[in-house]
């Protein structure tokens, strides 16, 4: 898991050097606003700066830290009422948050009727990002079984054949019950293997499309100079990053990482929104939202960003503990798990009406 650490810090750096060198200003298709406010908004960006990375930061570590309080295990039913309700919050912010923000990008007027009016690229693209999404989640399962069987079946069929021989030199008939009891004991550890991998898998996954949205917000907060847009969105994009960091926390938790990767995971998700409004700050007076460029780039990440979170939120979210076989056994806990998802989509669909 080193390697896919290192892959995903140097996609984030990647992100973090080019999207603001693709967003800068071309032309503009709207006025300007008339209440910019340069030191006003400046106050709004830094407040915004300081509640959003103590919000993210307590919102993820708080599972992450719940693994030393037995009520909170990942056994436990509570767990899995707080993951229902942080699965509702991100599939909201798939569809509420960042789709039709994805949409707008792509259908402004700033853009050409061709090709943008001809067809559906917001669609397409949260699409593709799906289907990306479940492959990726498919291979890399399949490569851990595959590499798995190979690694530790081949040596357990070694050593029964190993003990065979040498129990025919002793006139031994039990060899046989050792061996069924050592591939046994290795399916079940093959299956805990695989399934850590997938949550691990999983939550690399989830961050990316959470990273990418939150660096495309960060900046826009940050570039805007209009305190009457900025106030509201500080308290907004506040909860929106506790909620969501709830969430990941969640699956963090269920992958085991080490706490090296733990650390790392949980700083970038608390520090991407806040560098991306420093950034914003430091390209205002370059950086035009209504340009062709901007327009085109946020929209396609933002389409990605939705396909990503409302898959996972869905497929490896929901459908893993809704289907899992505790809660179908588990009426009262069924019945808690589906107002938890309804209240996680409800408060963070509200907070749609301000961000």
């Amino acid at each position: 898991m080193i390697t896919s650490h290192r892959l995903f810090i140097t996609f984030f750096c990647i992100l973090l050097i080019l999207l603001p060198n693709v967003v800068r200003g071309e032309c503009t298709c709207d006025p300007e606003d008339d209440d910019r406010d340069k030191t006003q908004a400046l106050k709004y960006k830094l407040a915004a700066i300081a509640s959003i990375l103590v919000a993210g930061a307590i919102g993820v570590l708080l599972p992450v830290l719940g693994k030393t309080i037995k009520a909170l295990s990942p056994e436990r039913n509570i767990f899995f009422l707080i993951k229902a309700f942080a699965a509702g919050v991100i599939l909201s912010t798939g569809f509420i948050h960042v789709l039709p923000d994805a949409f707008e990008n792509l259908t402004s007027p700033c853009l050409d009727e061709h090709p943008w009016g001809d067809f559906p690229f917001t669609g397409f693209a949260a699409m593709v990002a799906a289907i990306g999404t479940l492959m990726i989640d498919a291979f890399a399962t399949s490569y851990a079984t595959s590499y798995y069987r190979k690694s530790h079946f081949g040596e357990a069929e070694n050593n029964a054949s190993d003990e065979e021989k040498v129990g025919e030199h002793a006139g031994h008939v039990h060899v046989h019950t050792h061996a069924t009891d050592g591939h046994a004991h290795g399916f079940l550890e093959y299956s805990g293997e695989s399934e850590l991998l997938r949550h691990r898998v999983i939550s690399l996954v989830l961050e990316l499309g959470i990273l990418v949205h939150s660096v495309i917000i960060g900046i826009s907060l940050g570039a805007s100079e209009s305190p009457k847009t900025i106030k509201p969105l500080v308290a907004a994009l506040t909860f929106h990053q506790f909620f969501e960091g709830m969430g990941l926390g969640g699956c963090i938790t269920q992958a085991k990482f080490k706490s090296r990767g733990v650390a790392i995971l949980a700083l970038f998700f608390s520090l991407t929104t806040p560098v991306g409004i420093a950034i914003g700050i430091g390209i205002s007076s370059v950086y035009d939202e209504n340009s062709p460029t901007a327009l085109i780039v946020e929209g396609i990440f933002n389409a990605a960003a939705a396909g990503i979170l409302i898959y996972m939120s869905l497929v490896d979210l929901l459908a893993a503990d809704f289907m899992n076989p505790k809660m179908q056994t588990n009426k009262r806990l069924q019945f808690g798990a589906n107002v938890s998802l309804l209240l996680g989509a409800g408060c963070m669909s509200l907070l749609a009406k301000w961000a």
